[in-house]
């Protein structure tokens, strides 16, 4: 699967690896396929502004992939 470098220099989430996430991933993961930094990512997750909505488990944060491919304009694709 390819993926591409984003400057900061993780690795953004190639379309391939969107497809076959799970049905609830990390922030990190939606981070990286939002090529958002982590910083960032939890700045907006804590204040409710993440793109997407975002799930509280405890101390965890969860976004349902649906909701990211959506943003993404991937809904309905397969891998």
């Amino acid at each position: 699967m390819a993926t591409t470098q984003t400057a900061r220099g993780s690795q953004a989430l190639s379309r391939e690896e969107l497809l076959a996430l799970p049905a609830a991933i990390d922030l990190d993961t939606a981070n990286r396929a939002l090529s958002v930094g982590r910083s960032t990512g939890y700045s907006l997750a804590k204040r409710g502004e993440y793109p997407v909505k975002v799930l509280r488990l405890g101390k965890a944060y969860r976004v349902v992939t649906a909701d990211l491919l959506r943003l993404l304009g991937l809904e309905g694709e397969t891998a």
